[in-house]
């Protein structure tokens, strides 16, 4: 004991001073850190009829990185550009972490099937999309289905009587009035469920069950095709791989040699939707050496610009961030898939 006691008195510094860095660097705190992420080589995640892209160049899906807070992120945030604090309800939008994951995972696969489709449209290949039902994706405070339901169950029927689009439920909920019961079929965890309760009134003043939906389809082709994302998450990797699923179908040399990178959501439309962070996948493309960006460009509306005049598109905020990081990156404005496909064909 004397002997410990010893060792104490001469070592407590120390001691001390190793507790306070375990708490510095592994304490977590409620806030994330978000920073550049990687600018992925797609050819590695497609396959089309079996085979990877050996053309040269390459199509790049980018990512923003995102770390759980402690006090060393904190201060790294703070002194290292590029890097921001953002809080766990900017992130998760006071998701618990296993539903958000789930959405977010959701995100990929249904960009993914989008992109499968818009590419095989454009190619003029065989596509058929296959609706299974509404996807829930949150289920709000006031929902009488707030106990049966869980995010990522999919909605079949209402009534008993099968859906076949987010659009058609809608209209067989809108049939009725709130308060009135409505019978609902769903899929958890691959059984099938039935659940009745009473209409509650929706923020627009309309009946609805009270959650958040969208569609939750298939697509089946002829000529095979298999995307891994790598465990990547959420929807803004839906534009590159169009590109790469495209270029593969149609043969056509697109990249020319070019490290090409990008972000934007797909719409089954072909149009490119915003994403978040995209300056952080300018710099996760430069670290890349992309010479080209694809970058969302959605026009602001009148409430938009009324009641945000410091509002900077998708496509500014990249040229912005790409001014200061890397002159000779390249950031070009899409609104949907033909634009990307136009600009590599007309360039060299």
């Amino acid at each position: 004991m004397a002997r410990v006691q010893k060792w104490l008195k001469k070592y407590w510094l120390l001691l001390v001073a190793v507790v306070l860095l375990i708490i510095f660097l592994f304490l977590p705190l409620p806030f994330y850190v978000e920073g550049p992420g990687t600018a992925d080589q797609l050819s590695q995640y497609v396959k089309v009829a079996h085979q990877r892209d050996q053309k040269k160049g390459s199509f790049r899906m980018t990512t923003v990185s995102v770390i759980k807070g402690t006090p060393a992120m904190y201060v790294f945030a703070k002194v290292m550009p590029d890097y921001e604090i953002e809080s766990l309800s900017d992130i998760t939008g006071n998701q618990d972490n296993a539903t958000y994951n789930k959405v977010q995972t959701f995100y990929m696969r249904s960009a993914i099937n989008q992109a499968i489709y818009v590419a095989y449209r454009e190619a003029d290949k065989s596509v058929k999309v296959h609706f299974k039902g509404i996807y829930v994706l949150e289920i709000m405070n006031n929902s009488q289905f707030k106990k049966v339901l869980q995010v990522g169950d999919t909605i079949t029927e209402v009534n008993h009587q099968r859906i076949v689009s987010a659009e058609d439920a809608m209209k067989k909920i809108k049939a009725h009035s709130v308060g009135s019961s409505v019978t609902i079929t769903y899929q958890h965890n691959g059984k099938t469920k039935t659940a009745t309760r009473k209409l509650v009134r929706l923020s627009t003043g309309k009946p609805g069950i009270g959650i958040g939906l969208t569609d939750n389809n298939t697509v089946t082709t002829k000529i095979p095709v298999s995307i891994d994302p790598h465990n990547t998450e959420g929807p803004s990797a839906g534009l590159m791989f169009t590109l790469q699923v495209y270029s593969q179908l149609s043969k056509q040399n697109l990249r020319k040699g070019r490290n090409i990178a990008g972000t934007g959501t797909i719409a089954t439309d072909g149009s490119v939707g915003e994403i978040g962070g995209i300056d952080k996948k300018i710099v996760a493309a430069k670290k890349a050496g992309a010479t080209i960006f694809f970058a969302p460009y959605v026009k602001p509306t009148k409430l938009i610009e009324k009641y945000e005049p410091n509002h900077l598109t998708n496509y500014q905020l990249a040229k912005k961030t790409a001014k200061r990081v890397d002159p000779k990156l390249k950031v070009v404005p899409v609104q949907n898939f033909e634009d990307a496909v136009k600009y590599l064909q007309k360039t060299k």
